[in-house]
């Protein structure tokens, strides 16, 4: 039976039987040659297995990463279309900006941020490589119809405990539970601050840039509209429903612009409601952003209303005047009145919970649910 046994020398090597195996001449002499080359390349090929997701910028999809010996790795690759661009410079010009941008993102490695892996060119068409998630869009947890698959299907103490701590109904889509929605916000907000520190906004934060993984804890994807500070694009691309407003005027874009997004998420979550009417035009689109703050009070249900901190928190960060928000995602998070603050209190009142548990226990209900397993799972 094969062993492994470490050396006094720190080395590992490989037994069969207890006698040491006898190594390929040839095979060392390939091994030190390559090592002395100092390079290798070799030609992958993928297929699109299936689609994943499509909007302004693109088309994402499941692909692999085929190796030797069998190996596969599960990767999504965006496509990038270039129809909204007047000509190829301009698609040039734009995918140089993503690539540039993408690659300061590589460099990042934080759990709660999107691992950019490639960015290739395929007969003059963009291609980003990506980290496959294994989980659910936040777009897809609030679609009312899937809780009710759960309502349905779960375990009546699976169901109760999912209705009591972790997701409701709301008046039109699923309502994510007080604690529960700050978590996710809070995964976002680590994610932003990772980027804000190195002077990257993100640009496009909404429920379906934010992936929640089976093992409980949020992603923020989608970096095809990111930008440095220091060197922004002429024109941006975002989704006017979750834009602030100093963006759908036209004015600069920060930090504290992403922070108003991820507010209107926030909201969204509490609600059970989106913000804003999709078929709003721009005029009172931007009038509605304006006063939300001011609505809150009754667009919110009564159990967040009654939080003086939630409250204030979801008004700092949707703010109309920006320097009235948090100063970036490291204060929304940490400082006086942040998110943290609010589980914080949540701790005191004894009414915290294990906020990535139960985001867990909701996907492992919607994923078998999603694969038509009839058997329910385990009690939460």
């Amino acid at each position: 039976m094969p062993t492994t046994t470490m050396t006094d020398q720190g080395k590992t090597q490989a037994f069969q039987d207890g006698i040491a195996t006898n190594t390929s001449e040839s095979l060392v002499e390939r091994y030190r040659a390559l090592l002395n080359r100092q390079r290798v390349q070799w030609t992958t090929y993928h297929r699109f297995e299936r689609e994943l997701g499509s909007g302004g910028q693109g088309t994402v999809y499941l692909s692999y990463r085929r190796g030797a010996d069998g190996f596969n790795q599960p990767v999504a690759m965006k496509v990038f279309s270039p129809e909204r661009f007047h000509n190829s410079r301009s698609y040039q010009k734009s995918m140089e900006r993503v690539a540039h941008v993408a690659s300061r993102i590589a460099t990042i490695q934080h759990d709660n941020l999107l691992d950019v892996q490639d960015f290739v060119d395929q007969n003059r068409i963009r291609i980003m490589v990506m980290e496959w998630i294994d989980g659910y869009d936040l777009r897809q947890l609030l679609n009312v119809e899937r809780l009710d698959l759960v309502r349905r299907l779960a375990k009546p103490n699976v169901w109760d405990y999912i209705n009591r701590v972790i997701a409701t109904f709301g008046p039109e889509q699923t309502r994510i539970k007080a604690g529960v929605a700050v978590a996710i916000v809070r995964d976002c907000l680590a994610a932003l601050g990772a980027l804000h520190r190195e002077g990257i906004v993100h640009g496009d934060i909404k429920p379906a840039n934010i992936m929640l993984k089976k093992t409980g804890n949020g992603k923020l994807i989608d970096m095809g509209s990111a930008f440095e500070l220091d060197n922004p694009p002429d024109k941006r691309a975002c989704t006017p429903a979750y834009a602030a407003p100093e963006v759908l005027e036209g004015a600069s874009c920060n930090e504290r612009s992403d922070l108003a997004s991820l507010g209107y998420v926030l909201i969204e979550m509490l609600a059970g409601r989106p913000c804003f009417d999709l078929e709003m035009d721009y005029r009172s689109l931007l009038e509605a952003k304006r006063t939300m703050p001011h609505r809150l009070v009754d667009f919110l249900p009564p159990d967040v209303v009654c939080n003086n901190h939630l409250m204030n928190l979801c008004k700092r960060l949707i703010a109309a005047d920006p320097m009235k928000r948090f100063a970036d995602a490291e204060a929304a998070e940490l400082k006086e009145g942040g998110a943290a603050e609010f589980h914080r209190q949540l701790i005191f009142g004894d009414l915290a919970s294990e906020y990535g548990n139960d985001i867990r226990v909701l996907l492992k209900e919607v994923c078998r649910i999603d694969m038509n397993d009839p058997q329910p799972e385990a009690d939460a």
